[in-house]
């Protein structure tokens, strides 16, 4: 690669960015737009939605997916209540006594709009009870028949008695009695004898009293003996009478509600059984009474009185509810208790409906973080969902903490969709972990996080901010503003040809440009105000960045921006610190020597290194392996750092920098520390994007405008991150002074090239590279390095041969004769 080729390597100034001028609006200020009631660019989320909202069959409940700030709520809370109006509006539902069974309240279905009448016209006849009763028990007609049912009952009691008194006197003895008690006295001469008297009469006379009166007494008993029975016939009559006034009492107060929702057969049947208990109420409790007494009201209205459920306009379409905090309590409703000297009770009267009650008949937004934080929720709203019922109850009673007597109310009918809103993580971790989920839920609404740029997608950005600026109060727009909240649009999308669907962001940011527009005392936001804007956010949340910075101008954080090192170049990082973003260099560090290690990941062994990154180092070894060592195994032992990082780094953008500096250590050849280098590598060497190429450029270029700029500095991307440019000015302008430079690579030649100052060398047909290039001084490294190790093989494998070669020839000797011992002669004996 020739030095014109390292040079068309480097992009021009107007490939680093995409602004948007302020002739492409055409409008002097945003008030000469027409608002803009959409969603801007998420065609595909507003067609799902649509079908989701339409679909009439369970089970099409709908999530949206998507990330904060990109307008799903906003969006989805005005469509719903567009759809709303244009629907039925549900029934009313009151929850009334049951008066057979207390602990299991009815619910009753009124009309919409006419539940509060029915509890108005209840409290009205509640005052007509006070105002009737006891009064109609004090009208003369009443009392006459009373008096007579008394006197029928008096007359039988005083004939018997008048019986036994004429007895009495025959035999000269008197009858006495008083309202509770009757005696017998002897009387002698037309009187009656007290005791002292009885006591000097003779003794045959006294004899003759007593048997008198033992007589008397039984006849008495005999004559009265019917006299429960008069009792039974008396209070049966009574109460036939008091019944009688009741009911004609009655009939004005409740004829007219009878008539009145004579169509509503639950009402009807509510008030027969209201009219069937008053009957015993109004004589237990209404009469001798004082009708002032606020406790008869309260103890009325506690019987009578409905409890309102729900209710709507009778013209105000369906429900749409939001429940900002889904707890059980707030989406089912719940019983409260009252406490009576330590013993809790409740009634109907107690029951507190939930968001469920509300949007039934319409719709329930909830959102789906909170909704799944929340014990028992999740599993009771499928329930619900799945019987198309709602059940009030407590969730503790499944669990045997409920220590009193609760109430089991009528379960209520429940036809609503649940919209529910939350993040692609969630989403797909509940149709991972809950088969339920895809059966009730299937209806998915997806957010882009970008938005293309078609035809009308500025001016309809343009009325966007528009209508946020007229609904938040805030002053209008120029068309320069506008064009900045583009670009700035756009860079948070990092792509030149795409817009950030953060609407949330944007909007921050406008609402912070107007708030220094008052300040100035201007009437509108002009494009200086949005700079100042964006000036004071990077300074509210640098300091970290700046820290940095000082640390790498001071020494602490070694980053050399001049020179040249071999097995050392700069990688380019992002760190993210609460919201904000920001680039930071790391050098990598790589180290090389004979072995059979392979490459050694230093961030995974200490477990630093996250998967991603260690797949990216893993990746080196098949590249390193295919390129270099096909005729000879890679015997190497390599070790990777990212140095002076002491946190967790995941991301494979590194990767093209670490094979940079291991064919640097390798090669033994030095690498220009004035360049930074981002971009992840495949097995065949190609570069791949990457992810914050903008953090990462900025963050290289303000070490090295800190240090000075130069001329010579520069960073190295992926050509495929060219598209996501969208630079700083001060970055652009120093590119068109010549002073800053981007190159954008394709193979990891090419970014060798730049870094090294000279061509890499590319391989001929049959893979061998040119004599002196840096990848042939790698070949040759690689070579001696598999020489090395298979001499230190053979070794042992010579010593053993010499062994064996030796042994044969010790072998293949000649026998000598042997010596014979001093005065040995042949054939004789010492």
């Amino acid at each position: 690669m020739s030095k014109r080729s390292l040079d068309a390597l480097r992009l021009a100034p107007e490939s680093l960015t995409r602004p948007f001028a302020p002739e492409q609006f055409n409008f002097d200020s945003t008030d000469d737009l027409e608002p803009f009631r959409g969603v801007l660019g998420q065609a595909r989320a507003v067609e799902a939605l649509q079908f989701g909202v339409a679909m009439p069959r369970p089970g099409y409940n709908v999530f949206v997916m998507g990330e904060p700030g990109t307008g799903r709520f906003s969006f989805v809370q005005r469509y719903l209540k567009a759809e709303a109006k244009r629907m039925d509006t549900p029934a009313d539902r009151v929850y009334v006594n049951h008066f057979d069974e207390p602990r299991e309240p009815r619910a009753l279905e009124l009309p919409a709009g006419t539940a509060g009448d029915f509890i108005a016209d209840i409290n009205q006849l509640i005052d007509n009870l006070l105002a009737t009763f006891p009064a109609v028990f004090e009208t003369p007609t009443y009392q006459q028949k009373k008096s007579a049912i008394d006197r029928g009952f008096n007359k039988r009691y005083d004939q018997a008695l008048d019986v036994i008194e004429r007895l009495a006197l025959e035999k000269g003895v008197a009858l006495y009695r008083d309202s509770s008690n009757i005696a017998f006295t002897p009387m002698a001469d037309g009187k009656a004898l007290d005791e002292a008297e009885f006591a000097q009469l003779p003794e045959a006379d006294r004899e003759r009293f007593h048997a008198d009166i033992a007589e008397l007494e039984e006849r008495l008993n005999e004559e009265l003996a019917s006299l429960p029975q008069w009792k039974r016939e008396s209070s049966n009559l009574l109460r036939q009478l008091n019944e009688e006034t009741i009911t004609v009492a009655l009939q004005p107060l409740l004829a007219p509600l009878s008539e009145k929702y004579a169509e509503n057969a639950g009402v009807c049947a509510y008030l027969q059984a209201m009219q069937v208990n008053l009957l015993k109420t109004a004589v237990e409790q209404l009469v001798d009474v004082d009708k002032a007494d606020p406790q008869l009201r309260k103890l009325l209205e506690e019987m009578y009185c409905p409890s309102l459920v729900v209710g709507h306009h009778a013209n105000g379409g369906a429900p749409v509810v939001f429940e900002s905090h889904p707890t059980y309590d707030n989406l089912f409703g719940r019983i409260e208790y009252s406490s009576d000297q330590g013993a809790l009770y409740t009634s109907y009267r107690q029951l507190r409906p939930g968001a469920l009650h509300r949007a039934n008949g319409g719709y329930l937004v909830v959102e789906a973080e909170k909704l799944l934080g929340e014990p028992f929720v999740w599993e009771a709203l499928k329930r619900a969902l799945h019987s198309r019922q709602l059940k009030m109850e407590s969730p503790l009673g499944d669990l045997g903490r409920i220590a009193t007597v609760t109430l089991n109310p009528q379960v209520i009918p429940l036809q609503l969709k649940v919209v529910i809103i939350g993040s692609r993580q969630l989403y797909y971790a509940l149709q991972d972990h809950d088969p339920d989920f895809q059966e009730m839920f299937r209806v998915l609404v997806d957010f882009d996080e970008d938005i293309p740029l078609a035809e009308d997608s500025l001016e309809q950005f343009a009325q966007l901010m528009k209508t946020r600026t007229s609904e938040e109060g805030m002053a209008p727009l120029t068309g320069a503003a506008v064009a900045r909240l583009a670009t700035y649009s756009a860079r948070l999308a990092e792509h030149q040809g795409r817009l950030s669907a953060r609407i949330g962001d944007l909007f921050q940011l406008v609402s912070e440009a107007d708030f220094i527009r008052q300040l100035a005392g201007e009437s509108i936001t002009e494009v200086g105000h949005i700079e100042r804007a964006l000036k004071a956010k990077a300074t509210r949340t640098g300091r970290v960045s700046a820290r940095i910075i000082d640390d790498m101008l001071a020494g602490i954080i070694l980053i050399d921006t001049s020179g040249a090192a071999v097995g050392k170049c700069n990688g380019l990082t992002v760190l993210a610190v609460g919201d904000s973003d920001f680039g930071v260099p790391a050098r990598i560090s790589a180290t090389v020597y004979p072995g059979g290690s392979g490459i050694v990941d230093i961030e995974r062994e200490v477990s630093l290194g996250q998967s991603i990154h260690s797949k990216g180092v893993m990746i080196l070894t098949g590249f390193l392996g295919s390129r270099y060592a096909q005729e000879f195994p890679l015997e190497i032992s390599a070790s990777i750092a990212l140095e002076q990082s002491y946190g967790y780094v995941d991301g494979d953008s590194a990767s093209l920098g670490e094979v940079c500096t291991l064919i640097s250590a390798l090669s033994r050849t030095p690498l220009k520390q004035c360049f930074a280098i981002t971009g992840s590598i495949n097995q065949f060497g190609e570069v791949q994007a990457v992810g914050g190429v903008n953090e990462k450029i900025e963050g290289f270029f303000r070490l090295c405008e800190a240090r000075g700029l130069t001329g010579e500095q520069g960073v190295i991307i992926p050509h495929s991150n060219v598209a996501n440019l969208m630079l700083d000015e001060r970055v652009l302008q120093a590119v068109r002074a010549g002073q800053f430079n981007v190159y954008a690579v394709r193979h990891v030649d090419e970014a060798l090239s730049l870094l090294v100052g000279e061509p890499a060398g590319h391989p001929d047909e049959k893979g061998r590279f040119p004599k002196g290039s840096v990848n042939a001084r790698v070949v040759e490294r690689l070579r001696d390095i598999a020489e090395i190790g298979l001499e230190e093989e053979s070794k042992p494998v010579e010593a053993e041969k010499a062994k064996v070669e030796k042994a044969k020839a010790e072998a293949a000797k000649p026998a000598k004769a042997p010596r014979r011992k001093k005065g040995e002669e042949e054939g004789g004996a010492s």
